[in-house]
């Protein structure tokens, strides 16, 4: 059995682990299909869809692990939401962040300046200067990435998929502010519950598009503060050792009955589902104990744990495969396969940018902080020690 750093729970890697998964099969799917395969014959076309097709549920459970993680990190480290330090709460972010997506925002532009298929922009079909990188890559490293694909649209095959960023991102400079500005737990949980409110009301107003209806923050902030609401409940409420397996076995397949009921039709309150079936795995799972799937679960929990890199870096692999073959020359044969060449190349490089470049980035600037921090309590505490001068 595989073992685990301390800081790291073995069932909510298996959640992310799916909910990525389920995001690489819809990249994938849009970019070759699967009815043109062996799986297009087995399965009928309604089970084919639901597996292949709604992997913004996935992004949803992102979202929801996102707002449990950090609001439960949060809660350990400082004690109480209204102590965040929000110097080093941006600071964790940006290390954890900002490295591997520098990384690959300079791929794509490079490869985009070079107008390689599916790097370049162009908007309507007309293409678009290489100067517009500045705007495009500069929305997705200032947040407001969706924002701007409201007003463009699918504009650049590889950058258009970091608009969840951008919503994940905003939640992280909000956070500190909202508590500390607000500061009782009660007065977040009421902000928590704003948002949970105004999620479908805004998806209902926008059924039309759905860069909208999937994209806005106001879509995507409900998922992030029912995960914020289930962290603060898991720590007044903790669910009884005896109930914790069949609440997960529960939630998981709630999960998978929505994604087979699928997206369409359900824009209002399928996302909210979503949420409210991963938060109840997530107030099962946080604990540990037996909720990593087992030997079973070994492969999604090892996607979990590199989800970040696979979603920053799957989608640059997706786009060089499009250029080597198109969904037309793909014979019925080789879609498999092809499928799983897309699999491993991305797990490949996602593993290789975690080891050498996001893991130890994200070390050394915590190192660098702490020493920091370190150095400044100690000169506090010998000025206070120094006697007065005569």
């Amino acid at each position: 059995m595989s073992t685990y750093r301390s800081d790291r729970n073995p069932g909510i890697d298996f959640l992310r682990g799916i909910a990525i998964l389920s995001v690489l099969i819809l990249h994938f799917s849009l970019a070759f299909g699967f009815k043109n395969s062996p799986l297009g014959s087995l399965l009928p076309e309604w089970l084919l869809k639901g597996l292949t097709r709604n992997g913004n549920y996935g992004v949803t459970l992102f979202f929801v692990i996102s707002g449990f993680l950090i609001t439960s990190t949060s809660l350990k480290r400082w004690g109480s939401l209204n102590r965040i330090d929000a110097r080093a709460f941006y600071l964790f972010r940006f290390a954890r962040i900002m490295p591997s997506l520098v990384l690959a925002l300079a791929i794509i532009v490079t490869l985009g300046c070079l107008d390689l298929p599916y790097f370049s922009s162009s908007d309507g079909g007309r293409h678009l200067p290489a100067s517009y990188f500045l705007i495009a890559a500069g929305s997705v490293l200032s947040f407001w990435h969706n924002v701007l694909m409201q007003s463009a649209g699918y504009f650049n095959y590889c950058l258009n998929i970091y608009w969840s960023l951008s919503v994940e991102e905003v939640f992280y400079l909000a956070l500190p502010i909202i508590c500390l500005s607000l500061r009782r737990d009660w007065l977040i949980a009421a902000a928590c519950g704003v948002a949970i409110v105004v999620g479908p009301i805004y998806r209902a107003q926008h059924l039309d598009n759905e860069i909208f209806f999937m994209y806005g923050y106001a879509a995507c902030f409900d998922a992030i503060a029912i995960g914020c609401l289930a962290a603060l409940l898991a720590r007044r409420f903790t669910v009884p050792a005896r109930y914790r397996r069949a609440l997960r076995y529960a939630a998981i397949a709630a999960i998978a009955a929505l994604f087979l009921r699928g997206i369409d039709g359900h824009e209002i309150f399928g996302f909210s589902l979503m949420a409210l079936a991963g938060a109840v795995f997530l107030s099962a799972a946080a604990r540990g104990g037996d909720s990593d799937g087992g030997r079973a679960g070994a492969a999604p929990r090892w996607l979990g744990r590199h989800s970040y890199e696979l979603y920053l870096f799957h989608i640059i692999v997706l786009a060089l495969m499009r250029n080597v073959l198109t969904k037309e020359q793909l014979s019925y044969g080789a879609r498999l396969p092809w499928f799983l060449l897309f699999l491993a190349l991305s797990a490949l490089i996602a593993a290789q940018v975690a080891r050498h470049v996001s893991e130890p980035a994200k070390a050394a600037i915590r190192r660098r902080y702490l020493a920091r921090a370190d150095a400044a309590t100690e000169g506090a505490g010998n000025a206070v020690r120094l006697p007065d001068r005569p």
